[in-house]
């Protein structure tokens, strides 16, 4: 397994433990997604062990195997409003990697041409939270793309429980989600109007640190704004071209304690960067369908967001 690809593995699963130590994930719950995880009973004990959950026997996680998905309930549906007159917004499905592949496109309205933003996906997938923030992308004048990194699954929509998806993404090779990224960009690119040599890239939690990996390979990225993902090699950070807006909840300790290393790897790389912290807010905090929601700390992250995007691109 690659160091980028246990990285992102060992994210999923640190944070289905971190819900689980701080009581917003039942037992049984988390131990059926280690299952998913480790691919079975005898690789989620082995799993458990490297995460320091001790004490559960094949018998209990047998027992959790069989249990129904507990997701959680999503709160909101959107801010903006997918008939929004400002914004043109649809599914969209696209050839490529040898097979069909789903994604979300929105742009606004009546505009000829317009700069453009990958938009990428939390580790629950192409969730209709990612879609609106899409449109919010398209509502402030950009051409947004948020690629389906399910795809090869079926897609997101395929699935009702997110588990599901998360292990999927978290046992897929990192090189095979860059490949799929990659691809996303040229159908961006090949959108209509698109001003290609305007390109940005926004994404949240696992999709932060997709974000944080693409920055090293697409030496054309203008600006990449992760949120509360986890950091790319630092040997790469070299490799970075693009001006990064890094975005931290304080709470967030299991991320955010590596943003002074990552920002004095950008420092010595002259890497354009600004980092924020919000006192307060966890892990996701922007999500605002999602039970760490913190509404002044998501709403200045993304005005931040947009005025980083109208500064680089």
């Amino acid at each position: 397994m690659s160091e980028y690809r246990q990285d992102l593995f060992r994210y999923v699963a640190e944070e289905f433990a971190e819900d689980y130590r701080e009581g917003e994930m039942a037992r049984r719950e988390f131990l059926r997604r280690s299952v998913l995880l480790g691919g079975g009973i005898l690789g989620a004990r082995t799993l458990l062990a490297t995460l320091g959950v001790m004490g559960v026997s094949a018998a209990e996680l047998a027992e959790a195997q069989g249990a129904a998905p507990q997701n959680e309930p999503a709160r909101n549906s959107y801010q903006v409003d997918p008939q929004d007159p400002a914004i043109e917004a649809r599914d969209l499905t696209y050839e490529a990697l040898g097979r069909t592949n789903f994604a979300y496109v929105a742009r606004p309205a009546g505009v000829a041409s317009a700069p453009i933003v990958l938009v990428i996906h939390e580790n629950r997938g192409l969730q209709p939270h990612i879609k609106d923030v899409t449109r919010r992308v398209a509502k402030a004048g950009y051409i947004a793309l948020a690629p389906d990194f399910v795809s090869p699954e079926g897609g997101t929509a395929r699935f009702t429980d997110t588990a599901q998806i998360s292990a999927f993404i978290a046992r897929t090779p990192a090189e095979q989600h860059v490949a799929h990224a990659l691809e996303a960009v040229k159908v961006l690119k090949a959108q209509p109007g698109a001003q290609a040599e305007r390109f940005g890239m926004v994404g949240f939690c696992w999709g932060g640190g997709m974000t944080w990996r693409l920055s090293t390979v697409l030496p054309d990225l203008r600006a990449a704004v992760p949120y509360y993902g986890p950091s790319p090699s630092f040997g790469d950070v070299p490799n970075i071209r693009a001006a990064v807006l890094g975005i931290y909840g304080g709470r967030d300790a299991r991320i955010t304690s590596n943003a002074a290393p990552t920002e004095a790897a950008l420092a010595a790389a002259n890497v354009r960067h600004q980092f924020l912290i919000y006192p307060g807010a966890n892990h996701a905090f922007h999500n605002d369908t999602g039970q760490n929601y913190k509404r002044d700390a998501a709403e200045n992250a993304w005005a931040t967001t947009l005025v980083w995007f109208r500064q680089y691109l």
